[in-house]
C-alpha cells in the first residue's frame, strides 16, 4: 500500500475528478459514508450513542459534516460544532454543511465543556493533511479540550468518550509526523484514500491511536499512475515461502559467514548466528576471537571459526586473510554484532568490506568502522546492506540521532542513493530505502522489541535470508517484516514490558509460518 505526502494526495484527489470524472461530491461522500462504516466495525452500532464532529473550513471538516449526516442516519445523536464562520465555508463543504442544515442537523459554534465531557464520541475533523506551521489559538484551545475530555472521560478513564480523527490527528504534520504546536491524541484515526507518512514518523506515531484506511473510490489505475516512492509493507505482502525440494539438502538453504563477537559480547554472536539458523540458513560459520570460541556450546548447530585477537578480546587485523579465505564457498556475509570499536578491529573490518564479493550485511560495530571512513563504499565489490539505528545512522552523516529521527525517510533514501546501498532504518516502522529512491515501511513490530539484541537477531534474519539465494531488497523486505512479527507473535504472549531478543528468536518460525504454503 502506498503512503503518501499532503501534496501527493492533493494531486490524486485533483485527479480522481479532472482525469478520471469522479465527482469531488461522491469522494467525499464515499469518505463520510466509510469513516462511519469503519467506527460501526470497531466499536459496534452507533445507534444512541451522542457525537460531536468538530469541523474546520477545509475539506477535512467537510468530511466532517458529512459523517454526520451518516451518523443521524444510523441513528446517533450528532451535532456539527464549526470553527469557523459559515462565510468561510466553500465548495463540497459549505453542499455537504447546506445538505445537512436542510436536513435539520443541528450546527454550533465554538466549544463548550459540554461539547467534550458529554459525548459517546468525538471526532475530530479540525484541520486535514495541509496543515504545515503551528496551529492557531482558536484550534489549540479546541484541541486542548478534546485531550482533556479523552483523558478524563475516555475508556483509559473508565469512561465512555471515544477520540477518532478524520485523516490524521489534527495539529500533526501528514508529511513530518511533527506535532505542530497542540495535537489531537487520538484512540482511532481512519485516513482517506492512502495512509499518509506522518501516521508512522515521529509525535504521529503517539497521536494516531490504532489507525485504518477509507476507501474513497480511487482508481487503481490512478495510484499506479503517480509516481509514489513510499511503500507499507505488511506480512500479506511477503512472498510465500515455499516447500522445500524433497531432494533438499543443508547446502540448498546457503551458507552464511558471520563476522561477529568480542570478549564481553558473546550473547550477540550466539543470538544472530542462531536467527539466521531459524530464517532458514542451511549453514553457520561464525568467525570470532578465539578466546569465545565457546558458542558452540550455547548454539550446537553453529560452525565456528576461532581467528586471532587482540589483547583486548577483540579480532585482530593479523585474521585478514583467515577470514578472507574462509568466504569461499559461502554464499553470504554477516558483520558487525558485538564487534567492538577497537581501533585494530576498525581497520579490519574497512579493508574485509573492501574485499567480500558476496551479498553483505553490516549492523552494529561494523557500521561504527564504516563510520569512520565511508569512503570503502565507492569501490566496493558485493551488494550490502546496512542496519543502522538512529544513533549509528547519525555517526554515518555525522549528525546527532535526534536529526536522524526528524527526517528518517529523507535521509534514509538519500543515504541509499548516493552509496549505492540498501539501508535499513531500525526503530519504530523499521523502513527499507534502496539506491532506486524507493522506501519501505514495515507494518510489523512493537514498542516491547526495543530492547538489547533484538538488532542482532535482524542481522541473522536478514544474512541467513541473503545466503539462501533470495535477492538483497527480498531479503531485506523478508527480514525486517518477519522480524517484527516474530515480535508481535511474542508481545501477544508474554507482553511488552516482558519481551527478551531470545523470544523474537523463538517466535520466528511462528512468523514464517504465517507466509508459507500449507
Amino acid at each position: 500500500m502506498k503512503v503518501v505526502t499532503s501534496e501527493e494526495i492533493k494531486k490524486l484527489d485533483e485527479k480522481a475528478v479532472s482525469e478520471f470524472k469522479i465527482p469531488s461530491l461522491l469522494l467525499m461522500e464515499n469518505a463520510a459514508r466509510g469513516f462511519v462504516d469503519m467506527i460501526e466495525k470497531k466499536i459496534g452500532l452507533v445507534t444512541g450513542l451522542s457525537v460531536s464532529i468538530l469541523c474546520g473550513n477545509g475539506n477535512n471538516g467537510g468530511d466532517g459534516i458529512a459523517a454526520a449526516r451518516h451518523f443521524r442516519i444510523r441513528g446517533a445523536i450528532a451535532t456539527v460544532i464549526l470553527f469557523s464562520p459559515i462565510e468561510k465555508i466553500s465548495g463540497d463543504s459549505k453542499t455537504m454543511l447546506t445538505a445537512w442544515i436542510n436536513a435539520g442537523g443541528t450546527v454550533s459554534y465554538g466549544l463548550s465543556e459540554k461539547n467534550c465531557s458529554e459525548n459517546h464520541i468525538i471526532v475530530d475533523a479540525l484541520l486535514g493533511t495541509g496543515l504545515s506551521r503551528p496551529v492557531s489559538e482558536d484550534f489549540e484551545k479546541a484541541i486542548l479540550s478534546i485531550n482533556k475530555a479523552r483523558m478524563e472521560h475516555g475508556a483509559t478513564a473508565g469512561g465512555a468518550t471515544l477520540v477518532v480523527s478524520v485523516d490524521i490527528p489534527s495539529g500533526i504534520s501528514a508529511d513530518t509526523g511533527e506535532r505542530l504546536g497542540a495535537a489531537v491524541t487520538a484512540d482511532y484515526t481512519f485516513t482517506m484514500g492512502l495512509p499518509k507518512r506522518g501516521l508512522f514518523l515521529r509525535e504521529g506515531l503517539q497521536c494516531r491511536g490504532s489507525w485504518d484506511v477509507i476507501d474513497i473510490g480511487f482508481p487503481k489505475a490512478l495510484v499506479e499512475q503517480a509516481n509514489i516512492t513510499v511503500e507499507l509493507i505488511s506480512p500479506a505482502d511477503l512472498k510465500n515461502f515455499t516447500p522445500r525440494p524433497l531432494e533438499s539438502h543443508k547446502g540448498t538453504f546457503g551458507h552464511l559467514l558471520m563476522i561477529a563477537g568480542s570478549k564481553g559480547k558473546k550473547g550477540a554472536t550466539v543470538m544472530a548466528s542462531l536467527s539466521a539458523l531459524r530464517a532458514g540458513c542451511g549453514l553457520v560459520t561464525t568467525a570470532l576471537p578465539s578466546s569465545i570460541d565457546s558458542i558452540s556450546q550455547d548454539v550446537m548447530e553453529v560452525m565456528t571459526l576461532p581467528v586471532a585477537e587482540t589483547e583486548e578480546g577483540t579480532l585482530s587485523l593479523k585474521a585478514e586473510n583467515e577470514i578472507l579465505k574462509a568466504i569461499d564457498g559461502k554464499d553470504s556475509v554477516a558483520i558487525g554484532p558485538g564487534l567492538s570499536q577497537n581501533p585494530e578491529t576498525i581497520r579490519l573490518v574497512l579493508n574485509l568490506i573492501a574485499q567480500i564479493e558476496i551479498p553483505m550485511v553490516i549492523d552494529a560495530d561494523g557500521i561504527n568502522a564504516l563510520a569512520t571512513d565511508l569512503s570503502v563504499l565507492k569501490n566496493k565489490k558485493s551488494d550490502i546492506i546496512l542496519t543502522p539505528h538512529a544513533g549509528e545512522m547519525g555517526r554515518l552523516l555525522g549528525v546527532s540521532a535526534d536529526t536522524v529521527q526528524k527526517d528518517r525517510i529523507g535521509i534514509a533514501s538519500s543515504f541509499a542513493q548516493k552509496w549505492d546501498v540498501i539501508v535499513v532504518l531500525k526503530g519504530a516502522h523499521t523502513l527499507i530505502a534502496t539506491p532506486n529512491g524507493s522506501v519501505f515501511i514495515s507494518n510489523t513490530g512493537n514498542p516491547g522489541m526495543a530492547t538489547a539484541g533484538t538488532g542482532d537477531v535482524l542481522t541473522g534474519m536478514i544474512g541467513g535470508l541473503l545466503a539462501g539465494g533470495i535477492d538483497p531488497l527480498s531479503a531485506a523486505i523478508h527480514g525486517v517484516v518477519l522480524h517484527g512479527l516474530a515480535g508481535d507473535i511474542a508481545r501477544d504472549e508474554w507482553g511488552e514490558t516482558s519481551i527478551i531478543a531470545s523470544d523474537i528468536i523463538n517466535k520466528i518460525h511462528k512468523a514464517i509460518l504465517t507466509n508459507s504454503f500449507p
